[in-house]
């Protein structure tokens, strides 16, 4: 059975409630979302001009890629708020046919946002019926079978899809070129997290000082979702075990307790990073290589370990694999020396 990462910064398997709290800590305006700067001014400029001109077209396709846990989510419900338009949510491995596709595309109104996570998981089939959907804004579907078979092209209105992807590469290249649209969201800078705190304790009603919050921030992987997850945990240990106050020192009891280090990495990380340094040292070490040491799926180690550990410059792709830097090996020792 897996265990649940606290800094896993895919999305975690929450109860009814917790899940009512994460919804309430999304900003719904570009005024309260924090960060990304360049793509919020790109895209103010686009939904002004779409509002300006009022001649009943739609927002061009937007394509939103990077890690998890940055806001692509977020982002999308940001756009049709700003748009004033209706915004329906789905994900490609839940679009299991095109006759799904289709009854969704019918029941969109003028101006509407179909927001598609992991859009890089839609089926063939599914995609081919997209594409004339987002450029023409028409529709063909197949009536009847054998030689009574008939095609019929239906007028759809006007709308916008929002894709969110973690794997730009896995698009086909037609589907790519369909968005007008396309923007990178980066990793955060630590006082944008310490901003995203402050605004999550102020939510929540919950006093935090500021020595608490910048520990807080150091250890989110410069990432929104992972810097609510944990000050939910800190919260909590400061409700038991103190009087409600997040203080540095109920934070840094709290962040121990879960085996977060200095740089945000759990035992997971760590466990990683050593297994490659300890059986290969300074040689590279190829992606399967790694799944087979540390356990995990080869696209779990690409897509949620790697992009964080890359960023903090403690591994490094080399033409032949992966190998733990200086920095790495430094950290390691450090968290050795510690216990």
């Amino acid at each position: 059975m897996a265990i649940e990462r606290l800094v896993e910064p895919t999305v975690a398997h929450e109860d009814a409630e917790e899940e009512k709290i994460e919804i309430s800590l999304r900003p719904i305006s570009f005024a309260e979302y924090i960060g990304q700067e360049h793509l919020k001014n790109n895209l103010k400029l686009a939904i002004e001009a779409v509002k300006k001109r009022n001649d009943g077209s739609a927002l061009d396709h937007i394509l939103l890629y990077g890690p998890p846990g940055l806001g692509k989510t977020t982002m999308a419900g940001v756009i049709a708020h700003e748009l004033g338009a209706s915004l329906r949510v789905t994900s490609g491995p839940a679009i299991e046919r095109a006759g799904d596709l289709a009854s969704i595309l019918t029941n969109l109104k003028d101006g509407d946002v179909l927001f598609i996570d992991e859009i890089h998981r839609l089926r063939r089939a599914v995609e081919e019926v997209l594409y004339s959907a987002m450029e023409d804004y028409k529709l063909d579907i197949v009536i009847g079978k054998g030689p009574a078979a008939r095609s019929v092209r239906l007028d759809l209105p006007h709308f916008t899809v929002i894709g969110a992807t973690t794997r730009t590469g896995s698009l086909a290249g037609p589907l790519r070129d369909r968005f007008g649209i396309i923007h990178r969201l980066e990793y955060y800078k630590e006082p944008e997290i310490e901003q995203i705190i402050n605004r999550t304790a102020g939510i929540l009603k919950t006093k935090i000082q500021p020595d608490a919050t910048e520990l807080l921030a150091t250890r989110s992987r410069l990432t929104p979702r992972i810097a609510n997850r944990l000050f939910k945990r800190v919260r909590d240990f400061a409700d038991v075990n103190g009087d409600g106050i997040v203080d540095q020192k109920i934070a840094k009891k709290s962040l121990d307790l879960m085996e977060i280090d200095d740089l945000g990495l759990d035992p997971a990380d760590r466990n990683m990073l050593r297994l490659m340094y300890e059986n290969y040292g300074d040689r590279p070490v190829g992606l399967t290589t790694i799944a087979a040491l540390t356990g995990d799926e080869a696209s779990t180690i690409e897509d949620f370990y790697e992009p964080y550990l890359l960023q903090m410059g403690l591994l490094a792709r080399t033409p032949k694999g992966r190998v733990v830097t200086e920095k790495g090996k430094k950290h390691l020792q450090e968290v050795k020396n510690k216990i």
